[in-house]
Formats: structure tokens, sequence, C-alpha cells
């Protein structure tokens, strides 16, 4: 049925409910599972000739979003050893996270993507948007939405 199932992930409680729903999906398929995270993009605000003080080098910020990314990944590694399901991850960092998940999806040749939708709603989910919705919207993968 599936033979590589993408699952982003961000940390969150509902995350890691997706991440489970992912891993029980590809051991019921014989599938492989690609956990992804996509940390922001480094960015400097400077205004002006000001500098803030507490300016992070990239060196700093890309260790800082290493750990991170370790750390929420090995929720997606944990569930997948643990049901004896093939896994690898994936960290693309991106000002747009939706887009790198289908990219990701494009070139790892995912035939699922299993993500989590935290379901804003009213203003909250026009001003911040959907990652999940913007992934239904851009990609030709099908997409399991875990609430």
């Amino acid at each position: 049925m599936y033979k590589r199932i993408l699952i982003p992930v961000d940390g969150s409680p509902l995350s890691k409910k997706a991440i489970r729903e992912g891993v029980k999906i590809a051991k019921l398929s014989g599938a492989k599972v690609t956990g992804f995270f996509s940390p922001p993009e480094y960015e400097v605000l400077i205004y002006g000739e000001y500098v803030p003080p507490d300016l992070m080098t990239r060196d700093e910020y890309d260790e800082r979003a290493g750990r991170q990314a370790d750390k929420i990944l090995a929720g997606v590694i944990k569930e997948a050893e643990a049901a004896g399901v093939a896994v690898d991850t994936i960290v693309a960092a991106s000002r747009m996270p939706w887009e790198a998940i289908v990219e990701t999806a494009r070139k790892k040749r995912c035939d699922l993507i299993v993500m989590a939708s935290h379901g804003r709603k009213g203003l909250a989910g026009v001003l911040l948007g959907s990652e999940t919705t913007k992934v239904l919207t851009h990609t030709k993968v099908p997409v399991l939405v875990v609430r």
C-alpha cells in the first residue's frame, strides 16, 4: 500500500500523536518512515546601526537548532524503532515550513504525509495560517491530518 511516509513534526503533543499514527500505518503497510523537522532559517534583525546585545552567531544558532531538531526527531526514531519500522530523518531550515515539507515529500517520493493540525480558528487561523492547510493545498501526495 504505502512505501514511504513523511511525518513532519514540531515537538507539540499533537505532532506526537501524528508520529504514533504514521508509524502504525507504516507498520501495517511495510513502509519506511521519514521524520521531518523544519527550524526557522537564521535571521539577523538589525535596526539601522543598532545591533542587539544578545545577537546569536550563525554557528550558535545552527548548534541550538541542531539540538532542538535532534530532540524533536528522537520521538520519531524511538516510536519507529519500537515498532520495527525503518526510519530516517531530515532537517530542512525554512522560513516557510510547508514548502520544505512539500519539497521533501517530492524528493523522497513519499506516497503519504501524516501530520498534525493545531486547528486554529478565527483570527488566529487567518493571521498565523496553517502549515497543514498549505501542505494540503500545494502537494499531490495524500495527506492524513491528525487532530
